[in-house]
């Protein structure tokens, strides 16, 4: 790809842009979210049209109208949002559009089957190709969207952060099938903002900043601290952590708490000014844990106390009364409404407070989003456009804001940097640290150790529905944490 360029309207997001990869190659394409990295990937997808520069496919122009047509010449794209069809099985999504038939009419489901079942047996898998895609959780419906560029024996293959929903143990079969079509010839181009993730499995790297390419090259000549700089154009500072305030009220206090089947006997405490995490492995049960306790999900055994006072049979609109926020993990699927506004999608919560008789009052909420909008550093042209014209980064503020307009006291954040670059991940824990220096107990739950120990004064350690232990911050390292994850006590 030479010279790329593309406007959208009067935004230019992409200028003058060269990219290259050769077969057998994995070349990791990074930048902060905005920089253009998914923009230069759609149109060499099909997805979009570019407005200038030219694109050579084995040393050969190519002009792609539609996503068909660069399929059609072994282009595969994996779309960070997954495109499947829930209602179908696995190798109905497998072969949608190149159905096996018998006849013209009459589809040929065995030999898809087993088409299917042959590729997984590749893979590793032991997944039942009739199984209903709706009944697979995130991580597996990542691996059916890489089965199905696998099927296509696509020669380049573009991956759009496809570890971001996965076990460590998914992400190592992943990263060996990576490996294993490398060395089959294919191309694969890898966008994540896990920059060790692109040091373990990229053979090559190139950097996006505002639409330029900014720096690339092999990864065994860089370091992570030298591609941070070229993606964000300042050195990251590591921040000090929040030290606790221990010795203000427990705001939240769980004793002995069960649910029957995902966690049980969780007790813990948590301060005012305070930031606590939650870590583990996937399916350690922690989401459900904070889910449950904040009314989401179904009833618990034990006693959950806030602010000194026992609460029972809690419900989402008695923790919001309460003042308690949760921002779920899943922004896409549970934190935003794609349909509307930014402005409607950072003022859900208080909707009901902010009313003048039975109408709204739009110009306190605008007046409160503008608040947030400030202080948040939420990057937008119009609060009237849809939540979806900002990147992952500004959307994730937009859901901190929403909350933040509660004044809650307790803030529950899921994975609050899942799918966003490292420049807005420094910007989140900035404002993590600044909501505990106002008094605000925030609950961080989150994989990634590296997380935890930036932000949090003390963290609890999950294993297979309960808590293996505690640590506090002089404590906390990455093999600590990792080793009782996975169930060795202290």
């Amino acid at each position: 790809m030479r010279q790329i360029s593309k406007s959208f309207g009067p935004n230019l997001v992409l200028d003058n842009v060269d990219f290259s990869i050769h077969g057998g190659q994995i070349v990791a394409l990074l930048g902060e979210n905005g920089a253009g990295k998914s923009t230069l990937m759609n149109i060499l997808g099909g997805v979009i049209l570019r407005d200038g520069g030219t694109i050579e496919l084995d040393g050969v122009p190519v002009e792609f109208q539609t996503p068909k047509e660069s399929l059609d010449q072994g282009i595969a794209f994996i779309h960070q949002e997954l495109n499947l069809i829930n209602d179908l099985a696995i190798y109905e999504n497998l072969f949608i559009g190149r159905e096996l038939k018998h006849h013209t009419f009459i589809l040929d489901h065995q030999s898809m089957i087993e088409q299917t079942e042959a590729l997984f047996a590749r893979m590793g898998l032991e997944l039942d190709p009739t199984t209903l895609v709706s009944t697979l959780d995130a991580s597996y419906k990542q691996i059916v969207e890489i089965a199905k560029a696998l099927l296509m024996n696509a020669k380049l293959i573009i991956m759009d952060e496809p570890t971001t929903s996965l076990t460590e143990t998914e992400i190592t079969r992943v990263f060996a099938l990576m490996r294993l079509l490398r060395d089959e010839g294919v191309a694969i181009v890898f966008i994540s903002h896990k920059l060790k993730e692109v040091m373990e499995v990229c053979d090559h790297f190139t950097v996006l900043r505002d639409g330029h390419m900014v720096g690339g090259g092999p990864t065994s000549e860089t370091t992570i601290e030298h591609i941070a700089y070229l993606m964000v154009g300042h050195k990251i500072i590591d921040a000090k952590r929040h030290g606790g305030s221990t010795h203000l009220p427990v705001v939240l206090e769980a004793v002995n708490v069960s649910d029957g089947k995902h966690f049980r006997d969780i007790s813990f405490s948590i301060h005012q000014g305070e930031v606590v995490g939650f870590t583990g492995l996937l399916g350690d049960g922690r989401s459900m844990l904070f889910q449950t306790l904040f009314g989401a999900l179904g009833p618990y055994e034990g006693e959950l106390l806030f602010e000194s006072k026992a609460i029972r049979n809690i419900s989402t609109e008695e923790s919001v009364a309460r003042k308690i926020g949760y921002v779920p993990r899943d922004r896409k699927e549970n934190a935003i409404i794609k349909d509307l506004t930014i402005l409607e999608n950072g003022s859900l919560v208080t909707l009901a407070a902010n009313r003048k008789g039975l109408f709204l009052d739009h110009g306190k909420i605008i007046n409160d989003f503008e608040i947030q909008r400030k202080g948040l550093h939420i990057k937008m042209e119009n609060h009237a456009h849809l939540i979806t014209s900002l990147s992952g980064g500004n959307q994730q503020k937009v859901v901190l804001a929403k909350w933040l307009s509660l004044n809650p006291k307790v803030l529950i954040l899921d994975n609050p940097t899942q799918g966003v670059d490292v420049g807005a991940k420094e910007e989140i824990y900035e404002i993590i640290l600044h909501l505990a220096e106002q008094g605000i107990a925030v609950v961080v739950l989150s994989s990634e150790a590296q997380e935890i120990i930036r932000v949090c004064s003390r963290c609890f350690v999950m294993y297979h529905g309960s808590i293996i232990g505690e640590l506090d911050a002089e404590s906390m390292n990455e093999g600590t944490i990792m080793r009782m994850a996975t169930g060795v006590s202290q």
